[in-house]
Formats: C-alpha cells, sequence, structure tokens
C-alpha cells in the first residue's frame, strides 16, 4: 500500500471522526465561543453593571433570577428573550452570568453558538462537564424554507432523542416572538390556514421564559442616558440627547449608549 494510499485513507478517516474539542478547558473561562469543532475560551466576560441597564426592570428580574437558579443547580427555563433591536437583550444575558458567577464563582459559564454549528455535538460535551452552562444563540430568525433548523431547535429543547443536557439551558435572542418569519398570505391557505403560523408558535412555546422588548418610551431613554451619565460623570443636555435620537432614526437603550460614547469622546474620555 503506497503512502499517498496511506494518507488519502488517513485523512478519510479524520473527515468521519467526530469533532475534537482539545482547545476548551471548560471549567478555566467565565465564557466561551463554540464554532461548531472546538471552543474558544473568554476571559473577561464583559457586560454592562445591571443597575445601568434602565427601562427593562421586569425582563431584568426575571432573567437575572432564572441564570442564577441554573447557576445553583436548581430547576431554570430555556429563554426567549425578543422584541426591539437595542435594547439589551444579549447585554443583559451576558450581564445576568456574570452576576451569577460573582455570586457563585465557576459555578456557570455562558456559551456563544449558532443553531448550524454543531449544537449536537456541543451538548455531547458538555453533558460531561460538571459545570453549569447557559447556551447563547444571539439574533436567531429562520426564513420560511428553513423549517428544518426551525425543527431541531424546537427537538433541543423539548422532546427530541438529542435534548441538551441537564446541565445547559438554552438562551435565544431574536427580533420576534415567532422566531421563524410570517407572512399575510398564509392567512389565505385555502387548507388548514393555521397549521404553519401554528407550527411556527410552537417553538416559541418551548421556552419557558418568554420576555418582550419594546422600543424605548422617551422617558425611559433619558433615564438610560441619565444613569450613564452620572456613573461616567458626564454632563449633557436632554435637548441635545433627543437630539441624538432624531438623527440615529428611534430611541433604544443602544442609541442611548451611543449618546454616551459621543459625550465621553467630546469630554475627551475613555469609557
Amino acid at each position: 500500500m503506497t503512502d499517498a494510499l496511506l494518507t488519502r485513507i488517513a485523512e478519510a478517516l479524520e473527515r468521519l471522526a467526530p469533532p475534537r474539542d482539545a482547545s476548551a478547558d471548560w471549567l478555566a473561562f467565565p465564557a466561551y465561543v463554540w464554532d461548531g469543532k472546538a471552543a474558544r475560551g473568554i476571559d473577561p466576560l464583559e457586560a454592562p453593571a445591571l443597575d445601568l441597564m434602565q427601562g427593562i426592570d421586569k425582563q431584568k428580574a426575571a432573567v437575572v433570577e432564572n441564570v442564577a437558579r441554573l447557576s445553583r443547580g436548581a430547576a431554570a427555563h430555556d429563554m426567549l428573550l425578543w422584541g426591539a433591536r437595542g435594547m439589551g437583550k444579549s447585554a443583559l444575558l451576558r450581564a445576568a452570568t456574570l452576576a451569577a458567577q460573582t455570586s457563585l464563582p465557576g459555578s456557570i459559564a455562558l456559551v456563544q453558538a449558532s443553531p448550524d454549528a454543531g449544537l449536537a455535538d456541543l451538548f455531547a460535551i458538555l453533558r460531561k462537564i460538571d459545570r453549569r452552562f447557559l447556551v447563547f444563540l444571539d439574533d436567531l430568525g429562520f426564513d420560511a424554507s428553513d423549517s428544518d433548523g426551525a425543527r431541531k431547535l424546537r427537538s433541543w429543547l423539548e422532546g427530541g432523542v438529542e435534548a441538551r443536557p441537564a446541565n445547559v439551558r438554552l438562551a435565544v435572542t431574536s427580533n420576534r416572538r415567532a422566531i421563524v418569519e410570517r407572512h399575510l398570505s398564509e392567512q389565505d391557505d385555502p387548507i388548514n390556514p393555521r397549521d404553519v403560523v401554528d407550527d411556527r408558535l410552537a417553538l416559541a412555546d418551548r421556552f419557558g421564559l418568554s420576555l418582550g422588548f419594546h422600543n424605548c418610551t422617551q422617558d425611559d431613554y433619558l433615564a438610560i442616558i441619565a444613569g450613564y451619565a452620572a456613573h461616567f460623570g458626564l454632563a449633557y443636555e436632554e435637548g441635545d440627547a433627543l437630539e441624538w435620537s432624531k438623527r440615529r432614526g428611534g430611541r433604544s437603550g443602544r442609541v442611548a449608549w451611543q449618546y454616551v460614547n459621543e459625550l465621553a469622546g467630546r469630554a475627551g474620555r475613555a469609557l
């Protein structure tokens, strides 16, 4: 048997082998990024202070409590955080995880992944680790043709043979509650017009905790800015803050933070 043939056989066996995870020490880092084959540790986990996150008090309390339960090994929910862009959904998950880590060091880690990046392999690895994990799928949405992706996620949440392990919970952020896009034409289907809609909403219903994030009111927007400005010792004028939001095309926590960053830049300060 030639060396070239042996090399081709070895390469073929390598392709058939399950993904290796040689890069990760699953007890060493507060957060990880999973690429489908390996994990990269992230340290430190960057997150805003919880008391600076204004205008989402009910959502904040629910997420913080749920993540704290998971970190203690108590029953906890999979979470769907849906709604307006820039209202702190992803930042809140990071901040809640950081708070749980501060309370119980080493108890929990955040793992950012995507639904098409080998979640079954990730779950198989995490199942064997004596630690709790919050697997984070950011800005999730399936188009109408990706029914397979939605069904896989639904199976991982509940009922499938590859369901996520007991020490893992899923946290998903999305701009819409249904996750899978919907069209008005669905209502015109003469045969079971609700079937498609119900199937797509069934995915959202698998999350034990589903929290909506809505656009900022003017008062909430100004309260967010006031909190940041006080924390960093920055002066501002309400009229200038409102003008900034008009130029940005709307009010949100993200727009408020961008304005605070602008204030710091004007003052020659770093944040």
